[in-house]
C-alpha cells in the first residue's frame, strides 16, 4: 500500500470526524515532515494530528512567543487540543505525556 494510503487510513481511524480540509492538511503535513517519514503510518498520522491541531486550533504559538517553555505552553493548551479531538470523534486524546 502506497504511504499516503496507509497514513489516510490511520489518520480516518483515529479522527472519523475530521473535516476534509483539515484532513488533507494533517495528511500533508505527515509526508512532508522529514521527522515522520521513518515512523509507522499510525504514528505519523498521530504525531501530525497533534501538531496541526497545536498549531492551528489553540494559543500554543502565541505562548512561545510569551516566553513560555515548550511543555508549558502544551500544558496550557491540552484541554483546548483535546475538545477540538473530541468534536472530531476522536478515538485517542492528547496526555500530559504526548
Amino acid at each position: 500500500m502506497h504511504r499516503r494510503s496507509e497514513i489516510e487510513t490511520a489518520l480516518r481511524r483515529l479522527v472519523p470526524g475530521i473535516p476534509s480540509h483539515e484532513f488533507g492538511a494533517v495528511i500533508d503535513h505527515a509526508l512532508d515532515s522529514g521527522g515522520l517519514r521513518a515512523a509507522s503510518p499510525e504514528a505519523a498520522a498521530w504525531l501530525s494530528l497533534v501538531a496541526y491541531v497545536r498549531h492551528t486550533f489553540t494559543d500554543y504559538d502565541a505562548r512561545l512567543d510569551e516566553g513560555y517553555d515548550r511543555d508549558s505552553a502544551r500544558f496550557f493548551v491540552l484541554e483546548e487540543m483535546n475538545g477540538v479531538l473530541k468534536g472530531w470523534s476522536a478515538k485517542r486524546l492528547v496526555s500530559e505525556e504526548d
